[in-house]
């Protein structure tokens, strides 16, 4: 069993759901948050004192499951993130368990 975690700007929330529907997970969790990015070169244009910092809404979403369903969501993120049009694209990232109860 692992670990699975991904991140997605909100606006293609619906499709990763959609690709944990296609690899059938069967739970998974999520959770609302902003992303950040630190760009240099937005940090040089930025007021000293910004009134507000912004992130970007997002979505976290994680589940314990097996190395197969994980492999077959992979490829699927990889074809997704090969076509999209933005500079946003679906992040995985697994890691294992060593002990879980």
């Amino acid at each position: 069993m692992k670990l699975l975690i991904v991140t997605v700007v909100e606006e293609y929330e619906k499709e990763i759901l959609q690709l944990f529907k296609e690899v059938k997970f069967e739970s998974y969790s999520g959770s609302d948050i902003d992303g950040y990015k630190n760009s240099t070169a937005l940090v040089r244009t930025a007021s000293w004192f910004p009134a507000k910092k912004s992130g970007v809404e997002s979505s976290m979403f994680f589940s314990f499951t097996e190395e197969e369903n994980i492999y077959a969501l992979f490829e699927l993120i990889k074809t997704f993130n090969q076509n999209m049009e933005t500079n946003n694209p679906i992040k995985a990232v697994v890691v294992p368990i060593e002990k879980s109860i």
